[in-house]
């Protein structure tokens, strides 16, 4: 039984059509990297997994369970999107940390948010808050950040930023980790801390859906890719199909150019 499944998703913002007709599935443990130029539609196609955006039309379930059925989707509660959105983590390519907060609170922020709407949380308030805090800690140390815990963002470098959100998007125990071009802001001995942090993840069978640029993490990372252009997915398959053998002329192209850049 596939992970995610995500049937005819269709997105227009007025008049342009920005997704057209997405549809694709991945089993748990699969780490699929969507590539493509800028403006194909892959960050929009990543908000609408996350419900940051919604679908003009679409089917999207994780674990069989529909989470969107996007000709109902107007009946959804703020309550009920945020539940949904729970599926789901999001990696941002500038971080989004909250610059008041340092990186152990950064972490413990959302599950502490969820905790408080739970009926135990005034009662059991100190031991919530010390599990929590410790998961977070687990996590940081994960990350290689055990030393910078109780550092402010603006102390930390862009790749200790990037882990720490990644960090983030790891606490509350997301189905599926969604990385949204995490290494576009950070200078390339960064970018090389932060994608050893993915490759970990993927060994360890994470379920991940990467939005990159770098093509040749993408092929050594991904157990599937897909290639969009113009808003749809012109070709997918695995990294050797993908980038050994492309069947269309345009992923040709893409490929061929990104090869000549580099």
């Amino acid at each position: 039984m596939p992970i995610l499944e995500v049937e005819h998703l269709r997105k227009s913002f007025g008049q342009t059509l920005v997704l057209d007709d997405i549809s694709f599935s991945m089993e748990a443990g699969d780490t699929l990297s969507i590539i493509g130029s800028s403006g194909s539609g892959k960050t929009t196609l990543l908000r609408c997994l996350n419900f940051l955006e919604r679908p003009d039309e679409a089917i999207i379930r994780v674990r069989d369970e529909v989470l969107l059925d996007a000709s109902h989707a107007d009946r959804l509660s703020a309550q009920e999107t945020r539940k949904k959105r729970l599926h789901f983590g999001l990696v941002f390519q500038s971080f989004n940390l909250f610059p008041q907060y340092t990186a152990l609170q950064n972490v413990m922020l959302a599950e502490e948010l969820l905790a408080r709407e739970t009926p135990g949380w005034k009662t059991h308030k100190a031991e919530i808050t010390a599990r929590i805090r410790a998961h977070a800690e687990d996590l940081l140390r994960e990350m290689g950040l055990a030393n910078r815990m109780n550092n402010y963002p603006h102390q930390l470098s862009g790749g200790q930023c990037q882990r720490v959100a990644i960090a983030r998007a790891l606490a509350l125990s997301p189905d599926i980790l969604c990385f949204d071009e995490p290494t576009s802001a950070l200078d390339p001995e960064l970018t090389g801390e932060v994608l050893r942090v993915i490759r970990g993840l993927a060994e360890r069978n994470t379920t991940m859906v990467i939005v990159t640029h770098e093509m040749a993490f993408a092929r050594d990372v991904s157990s599937h890719v897909i290639f969009m252009d113009d808003g749809r997915i012109c070709e997918q398959g695995s990294p050797a199909e993908v980038f050994g053998n492309p069947q269309q002329e345009r992923t040709r192209q893409f490929l061929s150019r990104y090869r000549d850049e580099n």
